[in-house]
């Protein structure tokens, strides 16, 4: 191998030397760039594409245009079961009390009329001695009312004899009557109230059928009247309140109809129908909407968390089949045609599907020829045109 001679080496020759240096690398650079440029193209696609005749054919293309149909669409939206006012009660002691005794428990079924607890307390007692009291007075002094009566007459007593005589008596009469309403209101009936039949107890009665949702007290606790004893709920007439939100409020009316599920049992429907729109909104933007089962489910509680479904009908929109319509890459395409077998592939934006109708947002002519059948195959063929 013969060596390399500096000195032998003249000053022109490293000038051309290094002109092949550069020279190779820009050639390897610009391989490089080509490939890259060939591999960008790979991943892309090519927006026409030109079929002969037999392509054509084979393809089973056909051509129409926009349609203008009336489609639905699905709203969307959750709530949960709710009851109505009159359907909840609140079981309270008006005058206060012990608990002496309850069978209830969290969700037991109570009848109406049915004996739900027992309270005590020393003033039920006082309660109906002054009353018996007060009934046993008011013999004698509407005798003594109606004897002074006859003798002002004839002015054998004085005016304000008589005065005072009738101011006792009708004192006496308000003092029972009074007596009367505060037995009736914690469950004692006066008629059937005698000197034997004082209790030192009363009983909470159940005022509907239903299930207890609350126990607030044990054995022992001293209830206040403010206090709430026991929470009860008839499910008989149970509601879907639901939250729709500002700007779908519109587009819903009573009696619309609309069916409900829970995430645990999906495929069960139930329907419903829009009884009432709240005209609220609050500061979420959104408003209730209570709906009304059609048909009973004991299965369904009050709490329960659900889902709805509620048909739109939306206005005349603008809908193509849904076969005219491809997804490539997340987006959605349609093909329109410019002129004999040739084909511009566009994106679109698109929003219901209904009875194999598709609702196209896009703004398109509609005198525009676009493929309603063989896009699929088209778009095949323009990702194989692509990758040549």
């Amino acid at each position: 191998m013969k060596l390399f001679n500096l000195k032998t080496y003249k000053p022109h020759d490293f000038f051309y030397c290094s002109l092949a240096i550069v020279a190779t690398i820009i050639s390897l650079s610009a391989c490089t760039g080509k490939k890259a440029e060939e591999n960008n193209a790979t991943t892309s696609i090519q927006t026409t594409i030109q079929l002969n005749d037999a392509q054509f054919k084979n393809a089973g293309i056909q051509i129409g245009e926009l349609q203008q149909k009336q489609v639905s669409s699905t709203l969307k939206v959750n709530g949960k079961i709710d009851v109505p006012p009159q359907n909840m009660v609140s079981i309270s002691v008006p005058l206060g009390g012990y608990l002496k005794s309850t069978n209830l428990l969290p969700g037991m079924h109570v009848s109406k009329g049915e004996i739900i607890a027992s309270i005590e307390d020393p003033q039920y007692i006082q309660l109906q001695q002054d009353y018996l009291i007060a009934k046993a007075q008011i013999s004698s002094l509407e005798n003594e009312y109606n004897r002074q009566l006859e003798l002002n007459k004839s002015k054998a007593t004085s005016d304000k004899m008589f005065e005072q005589t009738r101011s006792t008596y009708f004192t006496q009469k308000i003092t029972i009557k009074s007596l009367v309403e505060k037995l009736k209101l914690i469950g004692i009936n006066p008629d059937q109230l005698n000197e034997n039949s004082i209790s030192r107890s009363i009983n909470i009665i159940s005022p509907i059928n239903g299930f207890t949702s609350k126990i607030n007290a044990n054995i022992g606790k001293y209830i206040n009247p403010s206090e709430v004893l026991f929470e009860l709920v008839n499910p008989s007439d149970i509601h879907l309140n639901l939250k729709i939100f500002e700007k779908d409020i519109n587009k819903l009316f009573i009696g619309q109809k609309l069916v409900a599920y829970n995430n645990v049992h999906p495929e069960i429907k139930h329907n419903c129908q829009i009884l009432l729109i709240s005209k609220d909104l609050n500061q979420n933007g959104s408003t209730e909407v209570h709906c009304h089962f059609e048909n009973y489910d004991k299965t369904l509680i009050p709490g329960m968390y659900m889902n709805a479904e509620i048909e739109i009908k939306n206005n005349i929109a603008s809908v193509l089949p849904e076969d005219a319509v491809v997804r490539f890459e997340g987006k959605q395409y349609i093909f329109e045609a410019l002129g004999k077998n040739e084909f511009q592939f566009t994106e679109v934006e698109v929003g219901s599907i209904e009875n194999g109708w598709i609702e196209i947002l896009t703004e398109l002519s509609a005198s525009k020829k676009i493929v309603t059948k063989g896009a699929y195959t088209l778009l095949m063929s323009l990702k194989n045109k692509s990758e040549e």
